[in-house]
């Protein structure tokens, strides 16, 4: 009897989210002869087309954004060699309060049981031991990253497959000195708009993170897999960094474990932790 692979599931909102936050893992697992998956939920029209094109401006095409977004999106899980890739199919909704939110085909305007019983349907199909996505807030507050959290957290549940289930984060730590490099290479953040509502404080103290683990042999991968998404240059600032000081700066993926049917003792290293 052949001994199946382990596999890891990363449920993300749209391209290039899977390379941001878990790029790290997904290319050191699949060296290490894990079966990783990539579940990304929209289509990302809601994206800078061609040129830097904002969406409402003249020239934005979604459908011409969405053939663009994609192969960028098979390029980078190419360079992190993800074993098999799945794309829901969903409208990217775009930020909160914009009116695509609210179109046709936009994933936040799809009921969580429709979507969540799509993605439980890939869950059977590849029976992941582990799952990652977004926490409740998505990380940021953005509609898409949030429904992906609603619909993983319910087809997990609707299955019962995954041994352990994690959300991506980052430990405020990171933050300060993050903002510290960018500031000394000379980039500057936009302010929010005014008016606008204030956002939470992202990430979490360094003591609330269940599990570090070391990417920093894939840092070339990561940043790969970032720049193939290209034509979102202008939103990736971690590019401007430059592979060396990227790899020094992002070199270790951070999660909080909240499904556990191991019983690994936490702070852990590996997303795998009791089930090798």
């Amino acid at each position: 009897m052949v001994e199946r692979s382990l596999t890891l599931m990363a449920v993300h909102a749209h391209p290039d989210d899977e390379a941001t936050s878990t790029g790290g893992v997904l290319a050191r697992y699949a060296a290490e002869g894990i079966t990783t998956v990539v579940v990304t939920c929209t289509d990302g029209r809601c994206g800078d087309g061609p040129g830097g094109v904002k969406p409402g401006e003249a020239g934005h095409d979604p459908e011409a954004v969405v053939t663009m977004r994609q192969a960028e999106l098979t390029a980078s899980c190419k360079a992190l060699e993800v074993t098999h890739l799945e794309t829901l199919g969903y409208h990217d909704s775009g930020m909160m309060g914009w009116a695509t939110n609210d179109l046709p085909g936009a994933f936040w305007n799809t009921p969580v049981e429709e979507a969540a019983e799509r993605l439980a349907g890939l869950i059977r199909k590849y029976r992941p031991d582990v799952v990652v996505t977004y926490d409740e807030n998505g990380f940021y507050g953005h509609p898409d990253h949030i429904q992906a959290h609603r619909i993983t957290m319910a087809a997990v549940a609707k299955t019962d497959v995954p041994a352990k289930v994690y959300w991506t984060t980052v430990p405020r730590s990171a933050f300060q000195e993050f903002g510290r490099v960018m500031k000394e290479i000379g980039v500057e953040f936009p302010e929010p708009d005014e008016g606008a509502p204030e956002m939470p404080e992202l990430g979490l103290p360094d003591e609330e993170i269940s599990t570090w683990v070391d990417t920093s042999g894939y840092g070339a991968q990561k940043f790969e897999s970032l720049a193939a998404h290209a034509s979102q240059a202008e939103n990736i600032f971690f590019l401007q960094l430059g592979q060396e000081r990227f790899t020094e700066l992002m070199g270790v993926e951070t999660f909080v474990r909240v499904h556990d049917t191991t019983g690994a003792p936490t702070p852990e290293d590996d997303l795998f932790a009791g089930l090798r």
